[in-house]
């Protein structure tokens, strides 16, 4: 009975394991989040700004506001690989309410 309850021991023991060991890594408190489903708010934001990045020379324009290379628009709102920090994220939604403040303008114009 006593070598049955240690095989059982083990045998839960393992399984408890690999299911440990397939669970993804949680995030470490104060780590940087990456934009991902995790981050509905960012993801949110782009969706937002996508739109007024469809002319030629709007990305370095948003760049230049940011202060930011403008390879880094790309990694923002298209490989979505990284995100701005605290004040450049402030900085992109009051951008992004000055674009769509002057599209109203223009469609009222017409």
């Amino acid at each position: 009975m006593g070598e049955v309850l240690e095989l059982a021991a083990r045998e839960l023991s393992i399984a408890a394991k690999r299911k440990i060991d397939s669970r993804k890594p949680r995030a470490r408190r104060g780590s940087t989040l990456r934009p991902s489903a995790e981050t509905p708010l960012w993801n949110a934001v782009i969706s937002q700004v996508k739109p007024h990045l469809k002319k030629r020379g709007d990305r370095a324009v948003l760049a230049r506001e940011l202060g930011v290379h403008r390879a880094r628009i790309g990694e923002y709102f298209d490989t979505q690989t990284a995100m701005p920090d605290a004040e450049r994220a402030l900085q992109l939604l009051i951008w992004v309410a000055r674009r769509q403040e002057q599209a109203k303008r223009v469609q009222g114009a017409d």
